[in-house]
């Protein structure tokens, strides 16, 4: 089959969809399917193309876009119509994969698609909607104020009217595959589809073979994982052989520093952390415009020697990090489905992450811990408990990386979406 995927992220846009479709794609045309993707214009990537990852079997077309807050869905989503038909023309497409909500779509245009090219999946990755909701609990929890970030700013102000796109997705698809049965329920709450509605739920997974589990008995391996714990705090020897009874556990968070992700949750939660566990240190790693408010509030919680912040990391570092952090923490107050876990997971690492959405879908406590949404105590609780046990966090590390392996991986994905392309 020629499957055409239309994703407002791509590499070198390497956000949570950007990787997803990446992998996707690749895993696709793995299974002998040719895929092309059209994705938004990237000028780097345009004066440099070596930015673009290659892949056997996928084509990426990129295509004109207006660099405006949430306005940007729009205009890609006509530009990228425009290549979808022509594309067609001279290359027939099999099967349309659209990527919502960054693609905005009216009733017509995916009326146009089915008609003149056929079968159009969509996925469903979250709503604008919930999205704003999350920023306004992000408020009510005292998280960044919104006003800070025109493009959050600009999804509270509009999400209503691009809403009306997420409905038209909804009654135009062939079929709707959310990421998670808590974003299957915020759609059919919020939009109302009609009774034949097609949707299905299909988590996506992970890249198990760049986020695996540390190898102790490989010298390159370990010296690469003392390298890192030597990097953050003031690691003891059983930190450095890897032993879940270190004294100095080392706690990571990976997200956009942006005021839903709960970060500000996270640092209130550390008095209470490292008054059991004096030697933690906690590292969080994303970008975003909120670098220096939590910075500020590590000062004023007198927590600043024990929280370090990366803007950035290559992603073989960040893979290293997963491997030798003991646990990481996704406060997170909106998800779609919300990936982080998984990679903690796959690399052997436990995940205390909320009681909320989905996150508990991927998370249980068999494999890791929850605690409640915006709750610096509960937070602060249950990391404690988790790390008063070492001989469980063994055991929940070897459960989690299992639970990935099994239900979580790329592969499965591609069957799914395959069989969804052929009906």
């Amino acid at each position: 089959m020629h499957v055409a995927m239309l994703s407002g992220e791509y590499p070198p846009r390497w956000g949570g969809m950007g990787s997803t479709v990446f992998h996707l794609s690749g895993a696709l045309a793995k299974m002998g399917h040719q895929v092309t993707v059209i994705t938004r214009r990237d000028s780097k990537a345009v004066n440099n193309p070596s930015l673009i990852p290659k892949q056997e079997g996928v084509t990426v077309r990129m295509v004109k876009w207006a660099k405006l807050p949430m306005a940007f869905t729009r205009s890609y989503g006509r530009h990228a119509l425009t290549e979808l038909l022509k594309l067609h023309r001279s290359n027939p497409v099999d099967a349309v994969h659209i990527h919502a909500p960054m693609i905005s779509w009216t009733a017509k245009q995916y009326a146009r698609v089915r008609a003149e090219i056929g079968n159009v999946t969509t996925s469903l990755h979250g709503s604008w909607l919930g999205e704003r909701d999350g920023m306004i609990r992000a408020a009510k929890y005292g998280e960044s104020a919104t006003w800070k970030n025109p493009n959050d700013l600009a999804i509270l102000l509009t999400a209503k009217h691009y809403a009306k796109y997420e409905r038209a997705a909804v009654r135009g698809s062939t079929v709707c595959v959310a990421n998670s049965e808590a974003t299957k329920l915020d759609f059919e709450t919020r939009y109302n589809p009609p009774e034949n509605w097609r949707a299905e739920v299909v988590r996506w997974g992970v890249d198990i073979d760049m986020f695996h589990q540390q190898n102790h008995d490989d010298e390159d391996a370990q010296l690469a994982h003392e390298k890192m714990r030597n990097r953050y705090g003031q690691p003891d020897e059983a930190a450095l052989r890897g032993a879940a009874d270190t004294k100095t556990p080392l706690l990571l968070a990976v997200g956009r520093l942006a005021g839903r992700k709960g970060f500000r949750t996270l640092l209130r939660s550390m008095p209470e952390i490292l008054a059991k566990n004096s030697g933690a240190h906690l590292v969080i790693v994303g970008r975003g415009h909120m670098k220096k408010t939590l910075l500020k509030q590590a000062k004023k919680l007198a927590i600043s020697h024990a929280v370090t912040i990366e803007s950035g990391m290559e992603f073989s570092d960040l893979a290293q990090l997963f491997r030798s952090a003991d646990l990481s923490i996704y406060p997170s107050l909106y998800e779609g489905q919300g990936l982080i876990p998984l990679e903690s997971m796959a690399s052997g690492t436990p995940c205390a992450t909320v009681n909320d959405g989905p996150l508990p879908e991927m998370v249980d406590e068999t494999v890791g811990g929850l605690f409640a949404v915006g709750d610096p105590s509960s937070l602060a609780n249950k990391v404690n408990e988790m790390l008063a046990n070492p001989e469980k966090m063994i055991d929940l590390a070897a459960a989690g990386r299992q639970r990935v392996s099994d239900e979580y991986t790329y592969v499965l994905n591609a069957e799914k979406y395959a069989s969804f392309y052929a009906e």
